[in-house]
């Protein structure tokens, strides 16, 4: 019954337009875009939004002879980044909501009810999704995901190392802390799933990523049913998995203020920016940012500046052209040879 409701509710949603273009589903796209006019009341022929200047971009970008391509989550095995990313991305989501277990477990301690885990879990969500909200715009996507985790691990590993030597309090400000963390750690980690990946494997990516988040849940579904056996090793493996895990991290490229990437070869040129030594103009972009025209001249290479200077003095768009001078010799080749003659007789005289 559920599956009936949500594939009926598939047409209700139009399908992304970026996604349409990305794939060369021009006519699809261009049907996608008249809808979302039509929708938000935007008419074609109003001179504040020429919406027909937009559609004869499109005709203009692409041939109509343009064939649809279709892609895989096969497609990440002829790549050398975005299969590491969402490989990185997996394994912190599968570590988020596999270790929320070792924390739940000593809230037990103090309450049996279960009203009291199940809300206490919901309040950490709801502050672990504000806490996203105002930090990763600021201090950007990578630092706040290496954060969380290490404040995961640390949390983890004090539970797991002295537990017999802390106080009640200070056990359930641990695992309150760490609950916390790890929820932050699961969210920013589907979110940031969504910007590293390129347009036309999204979905994809997405799926594997979140399929990890539903082994880590059920992990500890499996530790319920069996009555808490083994807890101890699932303990120390995620804690392991987490300090593991802070490493892995440090590979991911930055997303903050960048545009999204929308084909593969985009998707492969996200570099690794430094943690700390960060450069403004370089690391921290405006999401709609136009690259500069690449110039013709290259000064490391002679030969090619050469080149290409021919190339723009030839050019019949300069608003000047250099040329010879049109106007003939007054004085023929013989006459001027004669000249020459009696300006040497005279010196030699």
């Amino acid at each position: 019954m559920i599956t009936v409701f949500f594939l009926s509710c598939a047409s209700v949603f139009p399908e992304s337009p970026r996604w349409l273009l990305a794939t060369d589903h021009i006519l699809q796209a261009k049907r996608s875009l008249q809808e979302f006019t039509t929708r938000n009341g935007v008419c074609f022929q109003e001179e504040m939004y020429p919406g027909e200047a937009l559609l004869s971009e499109i005709d203009s970008g692409y041939r109509e002879d343009h064939q649809p391509r279709y892609y895989s989550v096969l497609e990440l095995r002829r790549t050398r980044v975005i299969w590491k990313n969402c490989l990185i991305l997996s394994f912190t989501l599968f570590i988020g909501t596999g270790i929320q277990y070792c924390f739940t477990r000593n809230l037990h301690i103090y309450s049996n009810n279960f009203y009291f885990t199940y809300f206490l879990r919901v309040i950490t969500g709801a502050l672990a999704c504000v806490f996203i909200c105002m930090s990763v715009n600021h201090f950007g996507r990578r630092g706040m995901l290496l954060l969380s985790t290490i404040i995961t691990g640390l949390s983890s590993l004090l539970l797991l190392a002295l537990t017999q030597y802390l106080r009640g309090g200070l056990v359930l400000v641990l695992s309150v802390v760490g609950l916390l963390f790890s929820q932050a750690l699961a969210m920013l980690s589907a979110f940031f799933a969504c910007e590293v990946m390129p347009t036309v494997v999204r979905g994809g990516c997405f799926g594997l990523v979140l399929a990890a988040g539903c082994v880590g849940m059920a992990a500890s579904s499996l530790l319920d049913l069996q009555n808490n056996g083994g807890y101890f090793l699932h303990h120390v493996i995620f804690a392991s998995f987490a300090i593991l895990s802070v490493l892995c991290i440090m590979l991911l490229p930055e997303s903050k203020r960048k545009s999204l990437p929308d084909s593969l070869k985009e998707g492969e040129s996200q570099r690794r920016p430094p943690l700390f030594l960060s450069q403004p103009d370089r690391d921290n972009l405006p999401l709609l940012c136009t690259r500069p025209p690449v110039s013709e001249y290259n000064p490391d290479n002679y030969t090619r500046l050469v080149s290409a200077t021919r190339k723009m003095l030839t050019k019949d768009n300069l608003p000047y052209r250099i040329a010879g001078p049109a106007v003939p010799p007054q004085l023929s080749d013989s006459n001027t040879q004669e000249r020459e003659n009696e300006t040497q007789r005279e010196v030699v005289s």
